[in-house]
C-alpha cells in the first residue's frame, strides 16, 4: 500500500503544477535560453481559433497574368506564404489555393494586421553582390539604394518572355559603373539552410546569424577566397543592405548586420527561411473577422460542457459509489492535465479541438467502466476484495490499451489529412482527442487506481460487509 501513498504525492504534485498552469492563478512566464530576445518557452494565454477569437482574412492574387505561371507555381507560393505564416507564431491559420491566380490566408487572432500582411507577400530575395573594383566612395553611396543584379535582370527577362510588358516598370536602375552592367550576383538565397535572428548582448543590436547548404557553402568558400581584400554587397530585394570588406574566406556560417531593429531582424529571418516567392503576389482584400460562433455561443458551449462533465460525474458516483468517486477525482484530474497541457505545446482551441477533447473525456469514463465492472464480476464469483481489485485492473488494462491505440491510430490518419491546405481544423481535432487518450491510459491505469486503493485502505470494513458501496 506504500507505493500507492507515494503515487499520491506524485499525483498531488503533478495537478497542483497543472492547475497553476491551466487556470489564471499565475501571470505567466517566459524563458529565453539563447539571449535572442525572443522566449524559447512561453507560457501566457491559451491561444484561440478563429471561430473563437475572429482574425484577418486575406486574399491574395498573383501579379502576373495567368497561363505565365504553373499551378504548381501557385501551390508552392501558398507552401511558402504558410511558412511564413507559421513563423508568426499562429497555429490553426488557413492557407488555401482558390481558383487559378488566388490564394486565401485566415489568420486567428492577428494584432498587428499590417505587419502580417506585409510579411506574407513580401518577396525576400537576398543576394550577395560583387562589388569589386569599387572605390570606397562608390561603396558608401551605393548602401540604402536599390542596384539591379545579375540575378534580378533575370527574373525580369523570364517576365517579360512570358508577356508581362510591365516587369521593368518598378526595376531599380542603378548599374555597376565600371562595367554600365547589372552587378553580378554571386550568391542568391536559394543556398540558404538556415536563418535566425539574433541579439548581440555587448552591443545591444539584432542581427541575422545565416547557415549555408553544402553546395552553397562550397561556391561561397571558392567567391569569396578568390576576392578576398574587396567589398561584397548584402541585397535584400534589391536593397543594398551593407556592403563589407572580404577579410578572409568565408564558409558555412556568416552573420548579416544591419541595424536592425528586433521586429525587423525577426520579420527578415522568417523571410529568408521561406524562401521567396516563386510568383510575385498583390493583396487584393483583407477583411476583419469576427469570431464565427459569437461570444454568446461561446459561453453556451463552456456551460453545456460544465453541465456534461457535473452528470457523468454524478453518474459514475452514484451508480458505482466508492468506485465512482475514485473514477470522479481521477477524471478531475483528467481534465486539468489536459488543458495543462493544451497551454504548455501550446494547442490552439477551436470547436473541433474542443470536441476531440470532449470526446476524450468519453473515453476516460469508458475506461473506468470497463475497470469496475471486472471488479464487480470478481466479486460476484466470491473473489476478496484486493484480489477483486487486483484482477479488475489487469483484466481491463488490455481493453482500454487495445481500444485507446485503435482510436489514435486514426486520429494519426486525421492529423496527416489536416496537413493538407485548408484542412488545419482536422489536424486540432486529432491532436486534442489523441492527447486524452494518451492521458488517459495514464489516468485510468495509475490515478484511479491510487484513489480506489486508498479509498478501499480506508473503507476495508464496510466495503467488505457492504458490497453494494462497490456498485455489486
Amino acid at each position: 500500500m506504500t507505493r500507492y501513498y507515494r503515487w499520491m504525492v506524485l499525483v498531488t504534485l503533478l495537478t497542483a503544477f497543472a492547475i497553476w498552469v491551466a487556470t489564471p492563478l499565475s501571470n505567466g512566464f517566459t524563458l529565453d535560453t539563447d539571449n535572442d530576445g525572443q522566449p524559447d518557452l512561453a507560457i501566457n494565454e491559451q491561444p484561440l481559433g478563429l471561430d473563437l477569437v475572429g482574425g484577418v482574412r486575406v486574399l491574395l492574387e498573383a501579379a502576373l497574368p495567368f497561363g505565365t505561371y504553373s499551378r504548381d507555381d501557385l501551390q508552392r507560393a501558398a507552401e511558402n506564404v504558410e511558412r511564413r505564416v507559421n513563423g508568426l507564431g499562429l497555429t490553426e491559420a488557413t492557407v488555401q489555393v482558390v481558383g487559378d491566380t488566388r490564394i486565401l490566408v485566415e489568420l486567428p487572432g492577428v494584432t498587428d494586421k499590417q505587419q502580417a500582411v506585409d510579411t506574407i507577400k513580401a518577396t525576400a530575395l537576398l543576394e550577395f553582390v560583387d562589388f569589386g573594383g569599387l572605390s570606397g566612395g562608390e561603396v558608401s553611396s551605393l548602401i540604402d539604394q536599390r542596384v539591379l543584379t545579375t540575378a534580378q535582370d533575370q527574373l525580369l527577362r523570364a517576365r517579360e518572355e512570358a508577356g508581362d510588358a510591365g516587369a521593368r516598370a518598378f526595376a531599380p536602375t542603378i548599374l555597376n559603373p565600371r562595367t554600365g552592367q547589372p552587378f553580378s550576383t554571386a550568391l542568391t538565397g536559394a543556398d540558404l539552410a538556415a536563418a535566425a535572428a539574433q541579439f548581440d548582448i555587448n552591443s545591444g543590436d539584432f542581427y541575422i546569424a545565416v547557415e549555408l547548404t553544402d553546395a552553397g557553402a562550397a561556391a561561397f568558400s571558392t567567391y569569396t577566397g578568390s576576392r578576398v581584400g574587396e567589398p561584397m554587397a548584402i541585397v535584400l530585394d534589391s536593397v543594398v543592405l551593407s556592403a563589407p570588406y572580404i577579410r578572409d574566406r568565408l564558409d558555412r556560417r556568416f552573420v548579416i548586420e544591419g541595424d536592425f531593429t528586433q521586429d525587423e531582424a525577426n520579420t527578415l529571418a522568417l523571410q529568408l527561411r521561406s524562401g521567396a516567392l516563386p510568383i510575385p503576389l498583390r493583396e487584393e482584400a483583407v477583411t476583419d473577422v469576427g469570431a464565427t460562433l459569437g461570444q454568446q455561443s461561446v459561453n453556451l458551449s463552456i456551460r453545456a460542457g460544465i453541465i456534461g462533465v457535473i452528470v457523468v460525474l454524478t453518474f459514475m458516483v452514484l451508480y458505482y459509489r466508492v468506485p465512482g468517486t475514485a473514477a470522479a477525482l481521477a477524471l478531475l484530474v483528467f481534465a486539468v492535465l489536459n488543458l495543462a497541457i493544451f497551454k504548455l505545446l501550446p494547442v490552439t482551441l477551436t470547436l473541433p479541438a474542443i470536441t476531440g477533447f470532449l470526446i476524450s473525456i468519453g473515453t476516460a469514463v469508458d475506461g473506468n467502466i470497463l475497470i469496475f465492472e471486472r471488479i464487480k464480476e470478481e466479486l460476484r464469483a466470491g473473489k476478496p476484495l484486493g484480489t477483486a481489485l487486483d484482477n479488475g485492473f489487469s483484466r481491463a488494462w488490455g481493453s482500454i490499451r487495445d481500444s485507446n491505440t485503435s482510436t489514435i491510430i486514426i486520429c494519426a490518419v486525421l492529423f496527416f489529412f489536416g496537413q493538407t491546405p485548408g484542412a488545419s481544423v482536422v489536424s486540432g481535432f486529432a491532436i486534442t482527442l489523441i492527447l486524452g487518450l494518451v492521458i488517459n491510459l495514464f489516468t485510468a491505469t495509475i490515478v484511479t487506481r491510487t484513489f480506489l486503493y486508498i479509498l478501499a485502505q480506508w473503507l476495508q470494513k464496510p466495503l467488505t460487509e457492504r458490497k453494494w458501496l462497490l456498485g455489486a
